[in-house]
């Protein structure tokens, strides 16, 4: 079982490190509001950081949004810096569970993942970056197994809509499921909206380096997982989408691959049918396309030159029609944007043999919420912390580096989501 309690020596159930950054200061507020949801109702926290003089500066906004004015001298400062592997040990000598915050993870995430296994702590990332995600998986599962230490990527918007949402649909559908798609759909409002830039840096890298993540992903010597019913057909590079009613295109963050995760996982671990997935974003209009195309053709042409990536990096507004900013949405834009995830099934009634004929029933769910980058990221995340302390004994009885469903599938999350504006539920 995941050791959850506090000690005099580890003094913190959270420690949110990078929490001076433009995701981490959403991510403080988040704990702020939950910490009676804590073990016991309490819940002890810190903020980490490379400045103090920033750190203090958060909770001090913190305090005034939510009328806390505690949290200017309650909320204990750790000075950490990825640079420094030694300030990355002491911190985790003290948090029972690390939220890291420090993207992107290609740069930044592997010294806090080592820290935490090397030191005790669980960790929790919101990545978004396959080639990260699955080279944690293959250089720290062992070491934090044989530790007990939970290393559980992809906690925020990337991956838990999609990869909850599919054992969610799995869980409510009469029978065996065999694939399932998703439609996302944002609404931004009619205050517009953006991504703080630090997403489109992660974007950049990743496709820029996209090649090597086939070859990462042989070192596993993965059998292929088995197809249950029909093949699940791909959809088009774009594709009028009667689901949702407008043009849609494949989704390209990295929701696809953490579900396969975790149906390998359950596959292997609890022998349960592999759930077929296809994912898709929804696009609007064809004056949206025509956009998209241009400025898809621009990226894919400037990522592969060290200028051209410079050139995206340092002008993220321009080559995205104001989609990303370095500034990030504002505090209106953010109350005024949703998402829905539209999800589409089929499978096997109880009676009905997977092997034999056509699937012969289907089933539509829907997870929707707040804005995707800076309210139910840090939703997600801190309930996935939160899960973790009050629910060791559901988690897999071996630690490890896991997927949200993966770890969380036995747990009441969804419940906690459901109560924190992120819902789950049968159309």
């Amino acid at each position: 079982m995941a050791r959850i309690e506090t000690s005099s020596n580890r003094p913190y159930h959270l420690v949110i490190f990078g929490a001076s950054g433009f995701t981490g200061q959403f991510v403080v507020e988040e704990v702020a509001r939950t910490v009676s949801e804590g073990p016991k109702g309490n819940m002890k926290w810190a903020v980490a950081g490379r400045s103090r003089q920033k750190l203090e500066k958060v909770l001090e906004q913190a305090a005034g949004v939510l009328g806390k004015p505690e949290l200017r001298t309650q909320v204990d400062v750790i000075i950490a810096d990825v640079g420094e592997p030694d300030s990355l040990a002491a911190m985790c000598k003290q948090a029972v569970i690390v939220l890291n915050c420090v993207g992107p993870y290609r740069f930044y995430g592997e010294p806090v993942v080592k820290a935490c296994v090397e030191n005790g702590a669980h960790h929790i990332d919101i990545s978004g970056e396959p080639q990260f995600l699955e080279s944690m998986q293959l250089n720290y599962n062992s070491q934090a197994a044989e530790k007990g230490i939970f290393i559980i990527g992809s906690c925020g918007f990337d991956s838990i809509p999609a990869d909850m949402g599919v054992l969610y649909t799995r869980d409510q559908f009469k029978g065996t499921l065999t694939s399932v798609e998703s439609f996302l759909t944002v609404n931004s409002g009619s205050e517009g909206g953006c991504i703080h830039d630090g997403t489109w840096q992660s974007a950049i890298y990743g496709l820029s380096d996209r090649q090597k993540l086939p070859s990462l992903r042989r070192k596993f010597n993965h059998k292929p997982l088995p197809v249950v019913g029909p093949k699940l057909k791909r959809r088009g590079a774009l594709f009028y989408s009667n689901e949702i009613q407008q043009y849609a295109v494949p989704f390209i963050g990295s929701d696809p691959a953490v579900v396969k995760r975790t149906q390998r996982f359950l596959t292997e671990e609890h022998q349960a049918t592999p759930v077929q997935y296809g994912a898709y974003a929804g696009v609007g209009g064809l004056g949206n396309i025509f956009k998209l195309i241009f400025a898809g053709m621009m990226f894919w042409f400037l990522v592969k030159f060290s200028f051209g990536r410079s050139l995206l990096t340092k002008y993220p507004e321009f080559f995205s029609f104001g989609f990303f900013s370095k500034a990030g949405p504002t505090r209106k834009q953010m109350e005024a944007s949703s998402f829905r995830f539209s999800i589409y099934g089929e499978g096997y009634t109880e009676d009905q043999d997977p092997s034999q004929g056509k699937p012969n029933a289907k089933i539509r769910t829907v997870v929707q919420g707040p804005e995707v980058g800076y309210v139910a990221t840090p939703i997600a995340m801190v309930q996935a912390a939160l899960t973790i302390l009050n629910e060791p004994a559901a988690l897999p009885k071996k630690g490890g580096v896991y997927t949200p469903g993966g770890a969380f599938a036995k747990t009441t999350l969804i419940d906690r989501l459901n109560k924190h504006g992120i819902q789950f539920s049968v159309i």
